[in-house]
């Protein structure tokens, strides 16, 4: 589902619930008895869609509590996106690498990967992004390096 579309149903969401709660003032304040009747079926009927949505968000993740699956994104002209490390990439139009790169550090011993999802999203044109680090690159027209 976009971004977009998430967006709209949040904002229906909050419409439907700032009327419902409008709603169940002004029954409060003509009737207390009937508004609180009313409020009393419309919290349960909100405490069972919570828990149906509660159930289906519990089935949809994966064991361990985290989607270990990255998002990369490049939007726009001459964007770029990496998961990962950019190391020793020209990037852009005349762009060169006239030194080879350098190795990058060893990891510490016994350190494992970053855990969890990395969403890494670029956008605009000539946008560069990573999801770790940006090193001994040549980025943009006529650049060196």
């Amino acid at each position: 589902m976009s971004a977009g579309v998430r967006r709209v149903l949040a904002w229906i969401v909050g419409g439907v619930c700032l009327t419902a709660i409008v709603g169940l003032v002004a029954v409060a304040v003509l009737d207390l008895d009937e508004g609180d009747r009313t409020a009393s079926v419309v919290g349960a009927v909100v405490a069972v869609i919570g828990l149906a949505l509660s159930v289906i968000i519990l089935l949809m993740t994966p064991a361990g509590g985290t989607q270990s699956a990255n998002v990369v994104r490049a939007q726009g002209r001459g964007a770029l996106a990496a998961g990962r490390s950019v190391q020793g990439n020209a990037i852009g139009k005349g762009a060169k690498v006239t030194i080879a790169p350098t190795p990058p550090p060893a990891p510490p011993a016994g350190a494992a990967p970053p855990a969890g999802r990395r969403d890494v999203t670029a956008r605009g044109e000539g946008a560069v992004s990573a999801g770790e680090d940006i090193v001994d690159n040549a980025i943009g027209e006529d650049s060196e390096r």
